[in-house]
């Protein structure tokens, strides 16, 4: 299996509207990617609204033979489903993805609220039927917690086969996310990784000034998405990197360092330590938009996240980010009108404090 995989969460819209996938655009990536023998696509339950898993049936299940790709999902536990839950979630997925079988499913976005819902409700133990009656191939979890929550989740459930992690070099040594000690705890467990936001949300594509400097000073043709998702590949226990890709161009850049994959050096990893300290961001947030859906004011977070890590990346653009604020309000919720439900907060991978930093962010966006 070639170690880049297609992730299914930033699809090409409609509109702008993220339930309406366009397909059009989709159907040439995933042929694109085909046909440079990459075969892992990775979804979820709760991509696109679902229709992140409709546009996989539509574009990869219709056209190929199902020996000639492999299919990830996940079983989302934020809602604290029970056993019938969890059943009418399986059922809905396959229903969508038109698979007889599911070659990885995964619990979604793990941590200890989480893994303390899965015990009580017996999840492990049903991916464990899943895998018995031949519906599912390989079972795991992605994962957004410490190193020590990791290490009791695999001492405690040993026949799991997977981890998914974030990972990515501006990460590796945060104190928040502490991927370097995550990983180091699933290779202790024999455990091989999946990597998500390699691009730490298409962050790393487009990093400050001074941090693309290094990267063209050292290899002007490489882009800096290139560095980033080489930095995850040349992991010995990676066995794939998975890259949410939105338009062809992203695909075409992946694919011309990925096809035939060559590990980091040692003088491009002292590259990206120099490039590491280089990025600030204002707010960590990857995009992820696992904070919109339950959202009760429809406020469009992570847009409003971006605006304004643009703004503070280059304060000559304060003027242009009100302007496209004043434009986002127009058509979703304004950060103005958040409750402080904190279903955002329960959501959110990276555990930040999201009605406050709305806040922040409308009081300097207004």
């Amino acid at each position: 299996m070639k170690k880049l995989g297609f992730g299914l969460m930033r699809l090409p819209t409609i509109g702008g509207d993220f339930s309406k996938i366009n397909l059009d655009l989709v159907q040439p990536m995933v042929d694109m990617f085909m046909e440079h023998g990459c075969t892992y696509f990775d979804t979820a339950y709760v991509y696109h609204g679902g229709f992140s898993e409709v546009a996989f049936r539509e574009c990869v299940v219709k056209k190929y033979p199902r020996d000639s790709y492999t299919i990830t999902t996940k079983l989302p536990l934020f809602g604290k489903p029970d056993r019938a839950g969890m059943e009418k979630i399986f059922a809905e997925s396959m229903e969508r993805l038109g698979v007889d079988y599911l070659d990885y499913y995964w619990l979604h976005a793990m941590g200890r609220g989480n893994y303390e819902h899965a015990l009580k409700v017996g999840a492990f133990d049903y991916l464990r039927e899943l895998r018995d009656a031949g519906k599912i191939r390989h079972m795991g979890f992605s994962f957004h917690d410490s190193p020590e929550c990791l290490d009791q989740m695999l001492t405690e459930q040993p026949d799991v086969e997977f981890v998914q992690l974030q990972l990515n070099y501006l990460d590796w040594e945060d104190a928040g996310v502490q991927a370097r000690r995550c990983y180091e705890v699933a290779t202790r467990h024999g455990k091989p990784v999946i990597v998500m936001e390699p691009i730490k949300g298409g962050s790393l594509a487009n990093p400050p000034k001074k941090a693309e400097k290094l990267m063209k000073d050292y290899n002007p043709d490489a882009s800096c998405a290139s560095w980033a998702v080489r930095f995850a590949a040349s992991l010995p226990n990676v066995m794939v990197v998975l890259s949410g890709m939105s338009e062809l161009w992203q695909v075409e850049d992946n694919l011309s360092y990925m096809d035939n994959f060559v590990p980091l050096t040692d003088g491009e990893k002292a590259v990206l330590e120099k490039a590491a300290e280089e990025i600030k961001f204002a707010i960590p947030c990857t995009a992820c938009r696992y904070c919109t859906d339950g959202c009760p004011m429809s406020i469009n977070i992570p847009e409003v996240f971006a605006l304004y890590n643009n703004m503070k990346r280059d304060l000559r653009k304060k003027g242009e980010a009100k302007e496209k604020f004043a434009e986002l309000i127009k058509t979703s919720g304004s950060p103005d009108s958040c409750i402080g439900c904190e279903q955002c907060v329960n959501a959110c991978p990276q555990h930040l404090e999201i009605p406050k930093l709305l806040a922040e962010c409308s009081a300097d966006l207004s």
